[in-house]
């Protein structure tokens, strides 16, 4: 599904290149739950930034789904990240002044769906997560826990192939995060969703099929 050959990723300062990511090669196959560990400022997150398509990189090669995205200019990126990709974050990123409701059906306006089928699958997310009381409140008014499960319905709401989570549970207490981990393994093996999560946390880590250790940006044999 993702291959990336020799990816190098840097900033320059002072005339000095300092690399965020050294000589990565990597495969994800379709339908894996994969984990991404490492110590702060080990290139995780920048990791998922370029597989997620919010950033970009200084050398090397991406295929996602035969694609070179290499080679893509921004707006076909862009298109390939709307149709495969959902992204949850640590911060939830949800906009204060939307409610749940029109949280979960953003990505849905970038797509060609009438009024009627949008309608219809929001009411199935709020259905799935058991949030349809909570469809007319705004962010500021749930948990932790219900914001990240808001979340997790934007981010799953347009069917993506790919879920990428950076530190999902992270601002959760433990219980809420078991349940979001729990949810992420049913998404995965009775969905097919392909998973790929960065985590401090080597409990999250092992819900994954395989982990993969960052340090400095390369990979941690």
């Amino acid at each position: 599904m993702i291959e990336l050959k020799n990816i190098y990723k840097y900033v320059t300062v002072g005339g000095n290149k300092t690399f965020l990511l050294k000589d990565l090669n990597l495969t994800f196959n379709e339908g894996e739950f994969v984990s991404i560990m490492g110590p702060s400022g080990s290139g995780k997150s920048t990791l998922l930034n370029v597989i997620g398509m919010l950033d970009g990189f200084d050398e090397g090669e991406y295929f996602f789904l035969h694609e070179s995205v290499h080679k893509m200019k921004e707006k076909q990126r862009s298109q390939l990240y709307k149709q495969y990709i959902g992204f949850v974050f640590q911060a939830y990123h949800l906009i204060d002044e939307l409610t749940v409701y029109e949280n979960i059906e953003t990505p849905l306006l970038y797509q060609d769906y009438s009024a009627g089928e949008r309608k219809a699958m929001v009411s199935d997310m709020l259905d799935r997560f058991n949030i349809v009381g909570k469809k007319d409140l705004f962010p500021e008014q749930l948990s932790g826990g219900q914001q990240q499960l808001v979340g997790i319905a934007r981010a799953l709401i347009a069917k993506p192939k790919l879920l990428l989570a950076d530190e999902p549970t992270g601002n959760l207490n433990s219980k809420q995060g078991q349940e979001i981990m729990e949810l992420f393994k049913k998404l995965n093996q009775e969905d097919g969703v392909t998973i790929i999560q960065v985590t401090h946390s080597e409990k999250n880590a092992e819900y994954g099929s395989r982990i993969i250790n960052l340090l400095d940006g390369r990979i941690d044999k």
